[in-house]
């Protein structure tokens, strides 16, 4: 019985290591289990990335819708091309846009004639200014302006002008096609905006019969 009881007692004595080793590797593996959960999700409370939308861009205005328009190709006394002035209908009156070329340089005077019809060298069978209003010629007048007139036009040394501005003394497209239509005309000498019924504007020089644009 001696022998026996010292045999069992060595033997849990020899187990008694590996035993006591037994519980500290089982934290480790639980520790490294850990581990690599952390590292293959993310972290409680954050939410998932999410892709930011891109910006819209704001909505192109439309633009106006265009009124009623007309044009007049101009040509000088000898017949030749000298440009296009065209006439567009608005709200607050009648839209004047131009380019001319192969002018004298300087001031020339800018007008409506009252007749469609330029005949060279002198352009007479275009009559006077467009005036149904029957008003005084020249802004500067007290019982002006009438319908035909329009600013000076300012020719640089080659002979060119652009031109953008707008006639609101009572003119509309349509009134430009009354029974005998009507022109433009370029004249020799500037206007002064006040001498009637012409501005003392000289001769004529250029005209050019007002034409409906073809939608």
């Amino acid at each position: 019985m001696k022998i026996r009881a010292l045999l069992t007692a060595a033997t849990l004595l020899s187990a008694a290591p590996a035993l006591a080793q037994a519980p500290q590797a089982a934290p480790q593996a639980q520790d490294k289990g850990k581990g690599a959960k952390a590292e293959g999700a993310p972290a409680q409370g954050t939410p998932p990335a999410t892709a930011t939308p891109a910006a819209e861009a704001p909505p192109k205005k439309a633009a106006p819708k265009k009124g009623e328009s007309a044009k007049a190709m101009v040509k000088d006394a000898q017949g030749k091309d000298v440009g296009e002035i065209t006439f567009e209908q608005t709200a607050q009156g009648v839209l004047v846009k131009g380019t001319l070329s192969n002018l004298p340089p300087g001031q020339h005077a800018f007008h409506i004639h009252e007749t469609g019809k330029c005949e060279a060298p002198d352009f007479k069978t275009a009559g006077g200014h467009f005036n149904p209003a029957k008003k005084a010629h020249g802004i500067l007048a007290p019982k002006g302006r009438h319908h035909g007139d329009l600013p000076n036009l300012y020719v640089g040394q080659d002979g060119r002008v652009q031109f953008d501005t707008f006639a609101q003394q009572g003119l509309t497209v349509k009134s430009m096609f009354d029974k005998d239509g009507s022109s433009v005309m370029v004249h020799t000498k500037e206007d002064d905006y006040h001498t009637d019924p012409t501005g003392d504007a000289g001769g004529r020089i250029a005209c050019g019969v007002v034409e409906k644009s073809q939608p």
